[in-house]
């Protein structure tokens, strides 16, 4: 079919045929360690290397007929007039919990003096040194308790995890509040793209949840199983409230979804979202780590009488419960570790269980993983692998760093 809507993502492996990524930039540059779990990090990748392996991916991904645009290049298009500038950096330093009136002014003054509209986002990404500053001399008393922070304003080294701030699904855009104040600002460059960018503007694009709510949800726990079927990780960082707000929102809309499926999940950093434990590969078949099967608890929400939701729990293994909703046979679920405690712990560590489908049965994956490629491959998965040393160290995957646009519908 042709599709002439440029948000169209009815499946997880449905062709991918446009994505948008972030290239790592000089916000990875400007990770300390004393300020590591401030910024969701646990290591810092070497930056040129980062990129290689990211301009990797990206070729990987184009030589497989799929377009690459890039989150900088997309937010810094939106910024179509002075006004638009204006409005973003105010937004944006509004969110930036800047300490003092005095500090906001000079901030602005630099941000608006960048009049190349790539450099003014890249800078929005790379967050701002205090050495960057002039001396504000009198300091006001928040300025003299901050004084040891290196920052006027926090880096996003998240943000090559494309994945998260916003989420995709049918023709909508889930435009995310999310788990850190760190990582909530990202969602402002998806709110400038969708609403302002020539591409997206006059597609009136529907938003199933909007970034001023005030409970948290992530887009590595939001996973599109089939036209009719949505999957939402309740996890460390996506509360169950935001899954019915969500929910409702994607009834009320009419995307086509006819049940969303929540998977409740461990809270904590190792299951940080549903795709690090879980993701689809093929028709019937779904990469997982071992450990979340036990405690798994699935619960299906429908669309009830006067917008009201149909929540009620699904009981059976997650097999049966995965077959019964993609009208399927049966479900092969293949282990992350091949099922080994201590391989599964390691390579879901290094995100083992998150690739990236760019067509049924084909996905992209981090070398490293070795285990578990070879079972991928053993269950009659193609894949291509990329080198991922640097990239894996803010904990992602292929399918963490890539946001799909356009994917082609699976057939009937």
């Amino acid at each position: 079919m042709e599709m002439t809507h440029p948000i169209h993502v009815f499946s997880e492996i449905g062709k991918l045929k446009t994505v948008m990524l972030h290239r790592p930039g000089k916000e990875l540059e400007n990770l300390v360690p004393d300020y590591l779990e401030r910024l969701l990090f646990d290591d810092i990748p070497y930056l040129e290397q980062a990129q290689i392996e990211h301009d990797n991916f990206a070729q990987v991904l184009r030589d497989n007929d799929v377009e690459v645009v890039y989150l900088e290049d997309l937010a810094a298009e939106s910024l179509t007039s002075q006004e638009l500038r204006e409005q973003f950096v105010d937004e944006y330093l509004n969110e930036a919990s800047i300490k003092g009136s005095r500090r906001k002014e000079q901030l602005r003054q630099l941000l608006l003096s960048i009049k190349d509209n790539k450099e003014l986002i890249e800078k929005t990404m790379a967050g701002v040194q205090k050495a960057e500053l002039p001396e504000l001399g009198a300091k006001n008393l928040s300025d003299m308790v901050d004084s040891d922070y290196p920052f006027a304003i926090d880096p996003m080294p998240n943000l090559y995890f494309t994945r998260d701030p916003f989420a995709t699904m049918g023709n909508g855009v889930s435009l995310n509040h999310m788990y850190s104040v760190t990582r909530n600002r990202e969602t402002l460059y998806g709110k400038y793209i969708f609403m302002y960018h020539p591409r997206f503007k006059d597609a009136d694009v529907p938003m199933t949840y909007d970034r001023s709510e005030t409970t948290r949800i992530e887009g590595g726990d939001e996973l599109v199983l089939s036209k009719d079927v949505m999957a939402v990780g309740i996890s460390q960082r996506t509360d169950a409230a935001s899954i019915e707000k969500l929910a409702k929102n994607i009834f009320a809309k009419k995307l086509g979804f006819k049940k969303v499926l929540a998977f409740s999940i461990a809270n904590n950093r190792k299951f940080m979202h549903l795709d690090t434990v879980f993701t689809m590969v093929d028709y019937d078949k779904f990469s997982i780590h071992p450990e979340i099967e036990g405690d798994l608890t699935v619960y299906s929400i429908t669309e009830g009488e006067d917008g009201k939701l149909t929540i009620t729990a699904e009981n059976g293994a997650l097999e049966e419960i995965l077959a019964n909703n993609l009208n399927v046979e049966k479900v092969t679920l293949i282990r992350c570790g091949g099922g080994n405690i201590t391989a599964a712990a390691r390579e879901q560590w290094n995100d083992g269980s998150n690739t990236l489908a760019i067509a049924p049965g084909e996905v992209v994956v981090y070398d490293r993983n070795t285990v578990t490629n070879k079972k991928l491959e053993e269950a009659g998965i193609k894949l291509h692998v990329i080198p991922g040393s640097e990239l894996v160290r803010g904990r992602g995957g292929p399918r963490c760093m890539s946001m799909p646009l356009v994917r082609e519908d699976l057939p009937k």
